[in-house]
């Protein structure tokens, strides 16, 4: 009865009635329906879609050189682009065997650490809105515009940053960018423990979200969950820890889980996977202070795009700019996966190459994408206004789902 409508035509005593739940952004937090039939408020079955983007970013990825790629994976998770960036990046430096100097790694870390600091605020802070509180919500986005400052001091761009190159950054950071950093770390953990004082011990929110949603830790594993709902249940599993990458086994932090899979504990693991963020970022500017302070990129000059100054006024650099842009470089031939935590779960990139100028094949494993594939059976026996709740904790992304 998975993912299918029931109807009681020949029961005198129900009477369902049909909802179109989306594909309202207000309804559905993003453009995918689920038509839910309910007896009453609660749910007695639905159909799940997964959107109306159709985009088809894995076929124009297989269209596109390497390089021009980056834009494509800002628009899957928009509220943590950075990560998919750094994910593609590193994927293709795994096809290249290219090795990156500590610095880039650590630098990428703190982009990556600042991206899921962003994402949880959205998610933590609509989830609050959700159950009726909206003072938590404008109190934490003042502190995810912060990020995004840092992001254009990094990059000049926001919300979809094209953030970072194959081999490292397109620039060096300069103070103003960590004088930002600093000071974020500075005055964001008193704004985030003022936050869950709001909501940790708020009775009103805890009867909204305890014990809605609970999920079991084997059924979280049958659908392949990941990310902070699969830990909610109980499973330690973090990319981050089981499968380090970018020096991430040069830091010590700790992988928050919770008990009950429920929306409760799903908040309460993001917020504590704030804290950690935080902790990991400043590890980074610890360790950075003893690095060259001028390397932000890996040595691979046939894949890495000279400074303009350079292209102007050296042959060289102009052979090499005009290459790799036109996507001349030979690449091997070869098979990859790699994945990163993103803020949602495992984010993997598989690509396969046949040395030519763009990808033979490129597939994206987005964690929303298989994350939601549960929501239809899960909802059902639900009050509807339980079912937004439900939503809004698994944080699903529309341009991670339709793809």
């Amino acid at each position: 009865m998975e993912n299918q409508l029931v109807f009681n035509d020949n029961d005198p005593q129900t009477e369902l009635s049909t909802l179109n739940l989306g594909p309202t952004h207000p309804a559905t937090h993003g453009v995918f329906q689920n038509v839910i039939q309910l007896d009453g408020e609660r749910i007695v079955s639905g159909v799940s879609t997964i959107g109306y983007i159709h985009r088809a970013f894995e076929k124009i990825a297989e269209h596109r050189p390497f390089y021009q790629i980056t834009p494509l994976t800002d628009r899957l998770n928009y509220c943590s682009s950075p990560i998919n960036n750094m994910g593609w990046h590193m994927t293709v430096e795994k096809l290249l065997n290219i090795q990156t100097p500590k610095r880039v790694d650590y630098l990428r870390i703190i982009v990556m650490e600042l991206a899921r600091l962003a994402d949880h605020i959205v998610c933590n802070g609509v989830l609050g809105v959700d159950t009726g509180a909206f003072t938590g919500f404008l109190y934490m986005m003042e502190y995810r515009e912060a990020i995004y400052e840092i992001y254009e001091e990094v990059c000049g761009s926001r919300l979809t940053t094209n953030i970072g190159r194959i081999g490292g950054f397109e620039r060096n950071f300069n103070d103003i960018a960590f004088n930002k950093i600093r000071k974020f770390l500075d005055d964001f953990p008193k704004v985030l423990k003022e936050f869950e004082n709001l909501f940790n011990r708020n009775r009103i929110f805890i009867d909204r979200t305890r014990g809605v949603a609970a999920t079991s830790a084997e059924t979280a594993l049958d659908y392949s969950w990941s990310g902070p709902i699969l830990r909610a249940t109980g499973v330690d599993y973090d990319v981050r820890a089981m499968n380090p990458y970018c020096s991430y086994d040069d830091l010590d932090f700790e992988v928050p889980v919770g008990n009950t899979g429920d929306v409760y504990d799903r908040f309460l693991v993001r917020n504590e996977e704030m804290w950690q963020s935080m902790r990991m970022i400043q590890q980074c500017l610890d360790k950075i202070a003893k690095e060259d302070p001028a390397i932000f990129h890996a040595d691979v000059p046939e894949f890495y795009l000279p400074p303009k100054e350079e292209v102007y006024n050296n042959m060289e650099a102009l052979i090499y700019h005009f290459k790799i842009v036109m996507g001349e470089i030979e690449t091997p031939v070869g098979e990859v996966y790699h994945s990163v935590e993103g803020a949602n779960g495992e984010l993997g990139f598989y690509l396969v190459n046949d040395g030519g100028r763009t990808p033979y094949r490129l597939h994206f494993r987005r964690p929303s994408f298989i994350n939601y594939q549960m929501y239809a059976p899960m909802s059902r026996g639900m009050l509807l206004s339980d079912a937004i709740i439900n939503m809004s904790s698994l944080n699903v992304i529309a341009g991670e789902l339709d793809a």
